[in-house]
């Protein structure tokens, strides 16, 4: 019954709603879309977006098994090419609306992102140009985004580095940040299982020690966010939204790369986020957003619902505990309550504490179909009828 219920919302709500945005004019997809409804063809196009409509119609043609999403997928790759710096190598942050450079910064979060949407239309479609494109960007990533202590983060089209106020928020401005490296491994764990590459795998797992050996704080049961150029935490701050979303993430990655034998300290890791998250944040009304030095921020943000069903599903599945299970099915019922908007069947930025819609965009560089598109596509996956 749920896996018939998310693949429902999938295939009849988010899916037909992206697919509107399709620009067969300029190439792409459209950036932007207000809570009017009323989609903005001339707004900017960011690659974050585009390579998450890739990934999202990428991953639906292969788990659904319907090749009919392949189109809007190709259309999204082909676009994705013009993001390309041929001269300095890796992708630019922005286009205008008909595909010439806008923000010309070049970012290893938007570098990830464009692996994972790149490997994922390798896993569709069997093609090699795909592959190529992700190993490529892999290996820059490798030799411009990372020095010997981790991956940096915000670097101007030579790739010499320039500040990071895209991935900092809370009043910080972090060198390096555990959302970059979080969705490295979440990119590179796509691309071994596309291409199967052992040096791969070494890379996917260096990384995953990294967030065992340094962004894992075990005291506070919670994974740091923002960190100097050492890895020095910046904040007392705790993403609920990353940490419910790593807990899964982190282990479907450790599934891809590390040897049965090696994971114990993983799950343990993956199950102390989950159940932290289900003790602190968990709400009659959905996952509340973060903590920031003892005070919650008790806004329902969007993806941080999809991502709690996710990792409250994971946390049921590796313990059988019923309380997740619980939660799994408290998260969603707040979703359909209070975060998918019925006028168009796509999902607000957040509500508020009060249960009301923000009155945000439905589409914009980070507004994306992945979150809920995922959500819906690992429960198909995981739950068989």
């Amino acid at each position: 019954m749920f896996q018939t219920e998310m693949r429902s919302h999938l295939c009849d709500h988010i899916l037909p709603f992206w697919q509107k945005l399709k620009d067969d004019t300029n190439g792409g997809y459209i950036g932007f879309v207000g809570m009017d409804l009323v989609p903005n063809p001339t707004a900017f196009k960011g690659c974050i977006l585009n390579s998450r409509i890739l990934w999202t119609f990428s991953t639906a043609a292969r788990v659904l098994n319907d090749p009919s999403y392949l189109p809007y997928a190709k259309h999204a790759f082909d676009f994705l090419k013009s993001f390309i710096d041929k001269e300095n190598g890796g992708l630019y942050w922005s286009l205008t609306f008909d595909g010439k450079p806008l923000d010309t910064t070049k970012h290893t979060y938007c570098q990830a992102f464009a692996v994972y949407g790149l490997a994922a239309y390798a896993r569709a479609t069997g093609e090699s140009e795909p592959l190529g494109m992700a190993m490529e960007l892999l290996s820059l990533i490798e030799s411009r985004c990372r020095d010997a202590i981790g991956y940096g983060e915000a670097y101007q089209l030579d790739f010499s580095p320039q500040s990071n106020e895209k991935l900092s928020e809370n009043g910080v401005e972090a060198s390096r940040t555990m959302n970059t490296l979080l969705h490295v491994i979440e990119a590179y764990a796509e691309l071994y299982r596309a291409g199967q590459d052992e040096r791969v795998a070494k890379l996917t797992a260096a990384a995953l020690e990294q967030v065992l050996s340094t962004v894992y704080n075990p005291e506070k049961g919670r994974l740091d966010v923002f960190f100097d150029g050492a890895f020095r935490s910046l904040i007392d701050l705790e993403s609920y939204g990353h940490d419910i979303e790593a807990s899964w993430l982190l282990w479907d990655a450790v599934n891809a790369v590390i040897p049965q034998e090696a994971r114990a300290p993983y799950r343990d890791m993956s199950l102390v986020l989950a159940d932290s998250i289900c003790k602190r944040a968990l709400t009659e009304s959905g996952v509340i957003n973060e903590c920031e030095a003892g005070k919650d921020d008790e806004r329902r943000i969007w993806w941080v619902q999809a991502e709690s069903v996710l990792g409250f599903l994971n946390a049921y599945e590796l313990t059988g505990d019923d309380r997740y299970l619980g939660a799994v099915n408290s998260v969603w019922d707040s979703i359909k309550r209070l975060i998918i908007d019925k006028r168009c069947g796509e999902w607000y930025v957040h509500a508020e504490p009060d249960g009301t819609p923000a009155n945000l965009p439905i589409v914009d560089e980070w507004k994306c179909p992945y979150h809920n598109s995922r959500m819906c596509l690992e429960v198909i996956n995981r739950i068989h009828p």
